[in-house]
C-alpha cells in the first residue's frame, strides 16, 4: 500500500483559470491582444536595432537581447495558456510540465541578471563617459550576455532538478495556469524542506545579487547626477535612466514577492496574479517603456517608415 501510495503522476492538470469558467473566452481574447503586441512590440526593436547605425550601441546592443529573451519568455507560458482557454484542455506531460519550468525559469533568472547589465551600462555611461567605449567594448557586452544566460541555465537546472526528483502522489492539479516552482512544491508528497532551501537559496542569490548591483549601480548615479551644475543635464541625465528603473521596479518587485518567500507562506490566488504581472504584463509593457518613448528609437523607427514609403 505505501508503495502505491507514492506512485508518481504521469501528467498534471493545470487548474489555474477553473474557477473563472464563464470568463473563459474573454480571458482568451485578452491574452491573445496581449500576446500578439509582445512579440511585435518585441520583434519590432529587434529589427530596428538590426536595421539602423544610430542604434549600434551598448545599450541597443542589450535592448535588443532583452527583446529576445522577453520573446522567449513569454512564449513559454502563454501558448499552453490560450489553448486550455481556447479548447479546454488543462493538462501537460510530466515531462513537458518540467521542461516549462526549466525554460520559464532560465529566461526569467537570465532577465534578472541581464536587467543588473544594463544598469551597468547606465553606470558607466554617466559616471564615466570618457572610458564608456572601453567599458562597454564589443568583447565585455559579449561576456556579459554569456554570463547572464550561465546564470540562468544554472539557477534553472538546479530547481528543476530539485522540484522533479520529489514524489507527486496525492494530485496532479497544479493551482496555477503553468508549471512554476512554488505551486509544484505545495503539490509534492514529500518531504520538501530540502528543495525549498536549495529553491529559496539558489535564486535568492540570482535574484537578490542582480538586484543589489542595480541598486548600487543607480546609487552611484544619482550621486554623479546631482553633481551636473545644469537643472536641463540633470534632467536629460535621469531621463536616459528613467524606462530601465521603471522596468526593474515592475519585475523585481513581482519576481521578489513570488521567489522569496517561505512555501508556507504563499497565497496561490495572489501569485497567479502577481504571476500574470511578470510573466505576461511585463513583456508587452517594456518596448513601450523603454524603447518606444526614446527619442533615438522613435528617430530610428521613423527613418524606417520613411524608407519603406520609397
Amino acid at each position: 500500500m505505501g508503495r502505491e501510495n507514492t506512485t508518481s503522476v504521469t501528467e498534471f492538470v493545470l487548474m489555474g483559470f477553473s474557477i473563472y469558467t464563464k470568463n473563459l473566452p474573454l480571458f482568451f481574447v485578452i491574452g491573445l491582444l496581449v500576446y500578439i503586441l509582445t512579440l511585435a512590440g518585441n520583434v519590432a526593436i529587434i529589427a530596428l536595432i538590426q536595421a539602423d547605425q544610430c542604434l549600434q550601441t551598448p545599450m541597443y546592443f542589450l535592448l535588443g537581447n532583452l527583446s529576445f529573451v522577453e520573446i522567449c519568455y513569454t512564449s513559454t507560458t502563454v501558448p499552453k495558456m490560450l489553448w486550455d482557454l481556447l479548447l479546454g484542455d488543462k493538462t501537460i506531460s510530466f515531462v513537458g510540465c518540467a521542461l516549462q519550468m526549466y525554460f520559464f525559469v532560465t529566461l526569467g533568472s537570465t532577465e534578472c541578471v541581464l536587467l543588473s547589465t544594463m544598469a551597468y551600462d547606465r553606470y558607466a555611461a554617466i559616471c564615466h563617459p570618457l572610458r564608456y567605449s572601453l567599458l562597454m567594448s564589443p568583447p565585455i557586452r559579449r561576456s556579459l550576455l554569456v554570463i547572464s544566460w550561465a546564470i540562468g541555465n544554472f539557477n534553472s537546472i538546479v530547481n528543476t532538478a530539485m522540484v522533479f526528483s520529489l514524489n507527486f502522489c496525492h494530485s496532479n492539479k497544479i493551482d496555477h495556469f503553468f508549471c512554476d516552482i512554488p505551486p509544484l512544491l505545495q503539490l509534492s508528497c514529500s518531504d520538501t524542506f530540502v528543495s525549498q532551501l536549495v529553491t529559496f537559496t539558489i535564486s535568492g542569490c540570482v535574484i537578490i545579487v542582480p538586484f543589489c548591483l542595480t541598486l548600487l549601480s543607480y546609487i552611484f548615479i544619482v550621486s554623479s547626477v546631482l553633481k551636473i551644475r545644469t537643472a536641463h543635464g540633470r534632467i536629460k541625465a535621469f531621463s536616459t535612466c528613467a524606462s530601465h528603473l521603471t522596468v526593474v521596479s515592475i519585475f523585481y518587485g513581482t519576481i521578489i514577492y513570488t521567489y522569496i518567500r517561505p512555501s508556507s507562506t504563499h497565497s496561490m490566488e495572489q501569485d497567479r496574479i502577481v504571476s500574470v504581472l511578470y510573466a505576461i504584463i511585463t513583456p508587452m509593457l517594456n518596448p513601450l517603456i523603454y524603447s518606444f518613448r526614446n527619442k533615438e528609437v522613435q528617430g530610428a523607427l521613423q527613418r524606417a517608415l520613411a524608407k519603406s514609403r520609397l
